[in-house]
């Protein structure tokens, strides 16, 4: 049979409707396929065995794939399997049939469909022949529905959109974005790795702002991954991910202000005086043309510093030199 589009899809909806309880005044639907999908129909409601439904799409939401976002990780599951146990399982996930081999995948609805696999029992889906846009879309309707994405996991589905093959208007429309508004998503997957990204989690307290911010200091080379990653995998594991965030954005600032206070000069070839609030550095090297000068003042450096000392000191009082 074959998948139907975001057009065809749209009976599905009015379907429903007239099968209902008549509304006493009706709205225009301007998403009906994406609607349509999400409500289904009682004849499309089974119960699947999980064993044979697969994940199909981009992820949708970090806190169900990584284990750093501690605040809605583990409890929320937890809470939801220990509902689906108590009371069953409320809302169908939808699916869409995969191949003839008796198959499906899973478009939306991976949390439930796990915990119906953990508790062993069957998961009650929405059976529909949708077409890959139409399952995109669905999913980001569902999502918007059940709970608001953060900035970062919107920007994190947007790339897996577009990895998957889809254009930049699919993207747009599923996530209910504008093109500057995609722009800005796409700017932090493009320069903060995803490493970090799955280290520090979905902060849903912490828009555009913050997570530009680190995209811009990746992108002027201000931090790399590994120096990142060392940071972050210091802080305590219970950390809410937004303070991871705010805390590597701090630590950033502190290294970019001990940078500004610190100066470098050369003032002959091989020779460099580094000089900071805390400490005086002097490196010469010994090959190239500063070979031979490294190795003549070797000899004579401790010589030179307490000559230097003994004219500084004849010059100021002890006072001075305390300040």
């Amino acid at each position: 049979m074959a998948r139907k589009s975001l057009q065809e899809l749209s009976g599905i909806a009015n379907a429903i409707a007239r099968s209902g309880v008549k509304p006493k005044k009706s709205t225009a639907i301007s998403k009906a396929p994406a609607i349509g999908a999400l409500q289904g129909s009682l004849s499309a409601i089974r119960e699947i065995d999980p064993d044979l439904i697969d994940d199909w799409g981009p992820v949708d939401r970090l806190d169900e794939f990584t284990a750093v976002n501690t605040e809605d990780n583990c409890d929320g599951f937890d809470a939801l399997k220990a509902s689906i146990k108590e009371d069953g399982q409320q809302v169908p996930i939808l699916v869409r049939r995969a191949g003839a081999d008796g198959r499906f995948e899973s478009i939306y609805g991976r949390r439930r469909l796990k915990a119906c696999r953990e508790l062993g029992i069957k998961v009650k889906a929405n059976v529909q022949e949708i077409d890959d846009a139409t399952a995109l879309l669905a999913k980001g309707l569902e999502n918007a529905a059940r709970r608001n994405l953060s900035f970062y996991e919107k920007a994190r589905f947007a790339a897996a959109i577009k990895a998957a093959g889809h254009d930049t208007a699919t993207a747009r429309k599923v996530l209910n974005l504008s093109p500057s508004g995609l722009s800005h998503l796409t700017k932090v997957t493009d320069n903060v790795p995803n490493e970090i990204g799955d280290i520090i989690g979905a902060a849903p307290k912490s828009g555009r702002p913050k997570w530009t911010s680190l995209a811009e200091t990746f992108e002027a080379k201000k931090l790399v991954a590994a120096a990142g990653i060392a940071f972050l995998s210091n802080l305590d594991p219970k950390t809410p991910s937004d303070d991871r965030l705010d805390q590597l954005l701090k630590d950033i600032t502190r290294r970019g202000a001990r940078r500004g206070d610190m100066k470098e000069v050369t003032p002959i070839e091989g020779v460099t005086i580094k000089s900071g609030r805390g400490s005086i550095v002097v490196n010469i090297k010994r090959a190239g043309e500063s070979a031979a000068f490294a190795g003549w003042l070797d000899g004579r450096l401790e010589d030179i510093i307490k000559k230097s000392y003994q004219e500084f000191t004849a010059v100021n009082s002890t006072d001075d030199t305390r300040g």
